[in-house]
């Protein structure tokens, strides 16, 4: 099937009313990659998006929240500087809870008096530093071999968060520290995960990281973060999906106006074996890096710009995405039509806006797709702008 191009620029939207969230990430270790593609907060626009998220801080094993990285306190005050150039521009602080990271979080749960060491210490990092809130990015508590209590004790943590934020707020005069939660897309993780309808009351807003759904590990080619499922889909992959993933959380009970779909500023490359070519073809249990992110099976915005020179595009229809073909090299991509689409079931859902991983990932100088500084981004903000819709 051949690309289809939509003219979407000035196609209505189905709601109206202010404006919604725009949450991206920052991350700290942008700042290691080589020459153009090197990133630091300098670089970040401060009037792109609403929310910031500065990734990653970590737990320390005597559960206080600290920084990861050697420099993060003097990326830390230039982040929040942004701050004075854009003063409705809001600051969180995400700490990982994922891989190693999964256990210190699980340590840190496993008391009260942990969890107040944490969140204490939240309080006093935060403040130094000057965001506006925490941003919980665990995407698996009593999954993966963690204890079946970590969902429980997830939702402990986010209560005494909001308890002792608006005590702090009380006591200091300043507004509210935000709570987050950057959370998993996929059902079987959900439901073991999380306590939906008890977290919704304490969260501010609630990130679903609708992306990563598929990648080289499994041997066939698939978009890692198709809107909808695929024909050629069967089994727990029917609900692979942004919008199983999106009604799975409203099923059970998020407020829809809490929820922030996933937009990734990436995609996942594969290594064809064969002359296939199409959805569900073989490929190699590895696949090459980005030149630039060095991160196997996944390439940014700007490397994927590089590799369609030259290439076939394609679209899938059913799942509003398409994907691109040089040579043995596949990948499954983003770009502004299948933003669109994206955008429009945002506003068809009500939901609270966005999610963007990552700012570091979209072609930010504007130095490699001809289409100006943070093309995809700027084209979500564009269209959420125009879709007017605010949740605070």
């Amino acid at each position: 099937m051949a690309v289809v191009i939509v003219n979407v620029l000035n196609l209505p939207f189905p709601h109206s009313a202010n404006t919604l969230k725009l949450v991206c990430y920052f991350t700290n270790w942008a700042q290691y990659r080589d020459g153009p593609a090197r990133f630091l907060p300098d670089n970040v626009d401060p009037h792109l998006c609403t929310h910031l998220m500065f990734a990653f801080a970590i737990i320390s094993h005597g559960n206080k929240l600290v920084a990861s990285d050697w420099n993060d306190d003097v990326l830390y005050k230039s982040f929040n500087a942004l701050k004075t150039r854009n003063p409705k521009l809001k600051t969180l602080l995400s700490v990982k809870g994922q891989d190693t990271d999964s256990a210190k979080f699980s340590e840190m749960m496993s008391s009260s008096y942990a969890r107040q060491q944490f969140i204490q210490s939240s309080i006093r990092l935060l403040r130094a530093y000057g965001f506006d809130g925490l941003d919980l990015a665990w995407q698996g508590p009593a999954f993966q071999g963690r204890p079946p209590e970590d969902r429980r004790r997830f939702t402990l943590l986010c209560k005494e968060l909001v308890e002792a934020y608006e005590a702090e707020s009380k006591a200091s005069g300043y507004p509210r520290l935000m709570i987050s939660a950057a959370v998993a897309a996929k059902r079987n993780v959900i439901f073991i995960s999380y306590d939906v309808p008890q977290i919704s009351q304490y969260l501010d807003f609630i990130s679903v990281l609708t992306f990563g759904f598929h990648g080289s590990e499994e041997g066939l080619t698939n978009h890692h973060s198709p809107l909808y499922s695929g024909e050629h889909q069967t089994g727990e992959s029917l609900y692979y999906n942004v919008n199983s993933a999106i009604l799975y959380w409203k099923e059970q009970g998020a407020p829809v106006e809490k929820l922030l779909m996933g937009f990734p500023t990436f995609g996942r490359s594969f290594l064809l074996t064969s002359t296939v070519t199409g959805l569900g073809a073989p490929t190699r249990s590895s696949t090459v890096a980005g030149p630039y992110t060095q991160e196997i099976g996944l390439w940014s915005n700007y490397e994927i710009c590089s590799f369609l020179k030259g290439a076939t595009v394609e679209w899938i229809d059913n799942q509003r995405v398409p994907y691109a073909v040089k040579g043995r090299g596949w990948v499954g991509f983003d770009n502004q039509t299948s933003y669109y689409y994206k955008v429009q079931y945002l506003m068809e859902h009500k939901l609270g806006g966005a999610v963007v991983w990552t700012l570091d990932l979209d072609d930010f100088s504007g130095e490699f797709c001809s289409q100006g500084s943070s093309p995809l981004i700027r084209y979500l903000k564009t269209q959420l702008e125009n879709g007017k819709t605010l949740h605070e």
